[in-house]
């Protein structure tokens, strides 16, 4: 058997492959606010607003701010799921329900981006957060019974 947090399991490179494509996504949105900022001229700061044409550009625009939510979602969402995926494949859980818990997370997250930032039709963006966050409470669960077992 493979140890939990080696690539040779399959429970944790299947994690780290699902890992990494959500920080991917992470960080193709704050490239996206970036870009945002320029096209729109929309700067937080008073030195960046200077260096792109003057103060009167030190101010927010809507889409920019989408985009800087859909941004803090993912921080509140994803680095938990981060830290309870670690843990959970420490638990030597079934390959394909570990599987399923990793791609249900990414695929609700995934939606929840498009209907964040196309503000699409509620309760899309809504019911992608609830769908996402069934994987990680199931998982939170499975790691607390695991660790009062020992008690």
């Amino acid at each position: 058997m493979a140890l939990a947090l080696d690539l040779n399991n399959e429970v944790f490179s299947s994690f780290l492959f699902y890992a990494t494509l959500l920080l991917l996504k992470m960080y193709a949105v704050a490239i996206l606010t970036g870009q945002l900022r320029l096209r729109r001229k929309a700067f937080a700061n008073p030195e960046d607003s200077l260096r792109h044409g003057g103060l009167k550009f030190c101010r927010e625009d809507a889409d920019v701010e989408r985009c800087r939510r859909v941004h803090h979602n993912d921080m509140e969402c994803i680095y938990p799921f981060l830290f309870i995926g670690a843990l959970y494949c420490m638990l030597d859980p079934s390959p394909s329900i570990a599987r399923l818990h990793f791609r249900i997370f990414f695929l609700a997250r995934l939606v929840h981006t498009v209907a964040y930032l196309f503000a699409l039709k509620a309760p899309t963006r809504s019911l992608a957060y609830t769908v996402g966050q069934i994987p990680c409470f199931s998982m939170a669960f499975k790691i607390v019974v695991n660790i009062a077992s020992y008690w």
